[in-house]
């Protein structure tokens, strides 16, 4: 017996596209299902200026299957040597939804990032005085803290002085992945959000480790202990506004996953909304997965929805879908849940 489930257009308010042949293999997957994507900056050379998100727009559109419905929502990469009115005005030509701040040396491609913030508190008030998102990434890069606790230890020394100090500053706090974090969401009465990935409401640590390592489930911010899946996916199916999907899906070659020190990052798009329904499902909250995927995250960025829809049906049999793409690149090695996925999408 099938079950059919339609949602207004999914959006993906974090995902990496890489460049070149990668982002030619890529790009496809996430416009079959998705209306909009907020695209990570973190390129090489990141996308610092209007003028980089303007010529990384443009090539996006260039790679995009003939009549996708899919639009790019540009963010900058935040340095410490940003100008505020170079932010100010691509926000106000319509070219960026948002500024994405990568704590130096926290995750991929991070190195441009900001180390002294208050060398971009500048930049950070004009974007509060004209009301243009900041996308945290919420983890310190402090040696002396655990890979573990990051999260918690950015939210207490970095984000929430920052936002006692600037609290008209609209912030979303990228791929929570604790419960420190969820709460520090629910804490806050306006002006803050977060995304959650599909990948941190599926696996935990125990995945990744027990039994011998699975380099395709390393990720950063890192998956955390099952209690704190489990507050993820809590509030991810709690209908709470504040939080909606970021698929923080991170193309990598296989090569360079599975050698002596890999990359993070884990490549979702092409099963996402299948492990979404099964999650949502598992939780008794179907009938949240909508304001999850498709309305919460087009209200924080005071955006309308999209008008188009896409349906899902549950099938009685496992639907296969594929372990790796092929892209010119290289083999790119596709998220696995870990058991088998029953839900595709057959419309829209």
């Amino acid at each position: 017996m099938t079950h059919t489930l339609t949602l207004t257009r999914p959006d993906d308010w974090h995902l990496h596209l890489r460049d070149g042949a990668m982002m030619d293999g890529v790009l496809p997957h996430s416009a079959a299902h998705f209306g909009r994507a907020i695209i990570m900056p973190n390129l090489v050379p990141p996308v610092r200026t209007a003028a980089d998100a303007a010529a990384y727009r443009a090539r996006i559109l260039a790679a995009l299957p003939k009549g996708a419905g899919f639009t790019p929502l540009m963010t900058l990469y935040l340095t410490e040597t940003t100008e505020a009115e170079d932010v100010a005005a691509a926000a106000a030509a319509g070219l960026v939804t948002a500024v994405k701040l990568y704590p130096a040396g926290a995750t991929t491609n991070s190195q441009s990032g900001v180390s002294n913030f208050d060398t971009v508190m500048p930049v950070l008030e004009r974007m509060a005085e004209i009301g243009l998102p900041l996308c945290v990434h919420g983890e310190v890069t402090d040696p002396a803290v655990d890979i573990f606790d990051r999260e918690a230890v950015f939210i207490a020394r970095i984000l929430a002085p920052l936002r006692a100090r600037l609290p008209e500053l609209r912030v979303v706090l990228e791929h929570v992945t604790t419960s420190d974090g969820v709460d520090y969401v629910k804490s806050a009465q306006t002006g803050l959000a977060a995304t959650i990935t599909t990948h941190h409401l599926m696996i935990n640590r125990n995945h990744m480790l027990v039994g011998g390592i699975r380099p395709h489930y390393y990720c950063l911010p890192i998956v955390k202990r099952a209690s704190h899946m489990e507050a993820l996916r809590k509030a991810a199916t709690s209908g709470d506004a504040r939080f909606f999907l970021g698929t923080d899906s991170a193309p990598h070659v296989d090569a360079t996953k599975e050698c002596g020190c890999g990359c993070a990052g884990v490549f979702s798009a092409p099963n996402t909304l299948a492990c979404l329904a099964h999650v949502f499902e598992e939780m008794g909250a179907l009938e949240r997965l909508e304001g999850f995927t498709s309305l919460n995250g087009p209200a924080f960025y005071r955006l309308a929805p999209n008008s188009a829809k896409i349906t899902l049906q549950k099938q009685d049999e496992p639907v296969p879908y594929p372990a790796r793409i092929e892209t010119g690149a290289g083999p790119v090695t596709v998220f696995d849940p870990g058991h088998p996925l029953f839900w595709q999408v057959v419309g829209g």
